[in-house]
């Protein structure tokens, strides 16, 4: 639907390491598999399994988020944000996203639907295929501080100003499909 891209518009602000991130479930790229879908489109509303390389020296936690910047809102759709996931992490297998889910520590902020979790994809009809921004940055911080309720938003803003290395890997959903 729409060809913007806001990582590369937040990489023209502050250049970071690249971080490889990949998953066991899909292609970056390709369709997400039909568990990561929203569980009124016959998805389970479970994330796909990701990895990640060694970050940079210096890295003290995580922080990951999946956006869909093709949704028709102006400002794209949140599926799922979590932060402050240890610096020893390199792997998280597929689930519900939830903090019960995530090593000891982790938070998990609402989503879009206000739901502490992952939510799965569900492009409207007719909007074309939408692309699920699974992104993983490496913080200088052990904490972020954030009140709670904050929305997927400040923590993006927060995030922002500790990075030191960003793995992205997009997968597409085509409402056509589902």
């Amino acid at each position: 639907m729409f060809s913007h891209d806001p990582y590369a518009a937040l990489a023209e602000l502050r250049p970071v390491a690249p971080l490889e991130l990949t998953s066991l479930d899909f292609a970056a790229g390709g369709p997400l598999p039909g568990f990561a879908w929203s569980s009124n489109r016959s998805g389970e509303d479970r994330h796909p399994t990701l990895e990640w390389s060694d970050p940079p020296a210096g890295t003290l936690s995580f922080a990951i988020s999946c956006l869909d910047p093709d949704a028709p809102t102006g400002s794209g759709y949140w599926h799922w944000a979590a932060y402050n996931l240890p610096a020893d992490l390199r792997r998280l297998d597929s689930g519900d996203g939830t903090a019960q889910s995530l090593p000891d520590g982790s938070v998990v902020l609402p989503n879009e639907a206000r739901l502490e979790r992952y939510l799965g994809a569900a492009p409207p009809a007719g909007t074309g295929v939408h692309r699920y921004f699974f992104v993983v940055d490496a913080l200088d911080v052990a904490t972020l501080d954030l009140d709670a309720g904050a929305t997927p938003g400040v923590l993006g803003f927060n995030r922002h100003f500790h990075t030191l290395a960003r793995g992205i890997l997009i997968g597409t959903g085509d409402p056509a499909e589902r």
